[in-house]
C-alpha cells in the first residue's frame, strides 16, 4: 500500500528524473533546434556531404538513445506509482463495500467481481 513506498531512490533513478526535467524544458527544445541551425552552414567545412550528414546523424542518435533509456527509466517509474495509487483505491473500496454489505446485500457480489477485475486478492496474498 502507498506506506510501504519508500523516499529514497536510487542513484539512477535520480538521474534519469533530473534528465526528464532537463529534456522537457522549452530551452532544451531550443537548444537542439540551435544544434541544426548551427550544422546546416557548417556543410562547408566539411570535405564531403556524406561527413557531414555523418556527424549530425551520429550525434542526434546518440543524444537520442541515451534519452530514450532515461525517458524510458521515468515513465516505468511514473507507471509504477500510478498502479500503486489505483490499487490502494481499489482496495479501499473493496473494504467500504464489504462494510456496506450487510445492509445493502448487492454491494457484496460488486465487491466480489470488484475483487476479481483489479486482482485484489492475488494481491494481498503476495504482499
Amino acid at each position: 500500500m502507498p506506506s510501504d513506498i519508500s523516499d529514497h531512490k536510487p542513484f539512477f533513478d535520480r538521474f534519469a528524473t533530473a534528465a526528464s526535467n532537463f529534456a522537457s524544458k522549452a530551452w532544451f527544445f531550443a537548444a537542439c533546434l540551435t544544434l541544426v541551425l548551427v550544422w546546416a552552414p557548417s556543410v562547408f567545412l566539411f570535405p564531403s556531404i556524406d561527413t557531414w550528414q555523418l556527424v549530425i546523424n551520429t550525434v542526434t542518435t546518440i543524444v537520442t538513445f541515451l534519452l530514450v533509456a532515461l525517458l524510458q527509466n521515468t515513465q516505468a517509474r511514473n507507471d509504477d506509482a500510478t498502479q500503486h495509487k489505483l490499487n490502494a483505491l481499489a482496495a479501499g473500496l473493496a473494504a467500504l463495500m464489504g462494510e456496506l454489505s450487510n445492509e445493502y446485500p448487492a454491494l457484496g457480489r460488486e465487491r466480489e467481481e470488484l475483487s476479481d477485475a483489479v486482482g485484489l486478492e492475488d494481491r494481498e496474498s503476495s504482499e
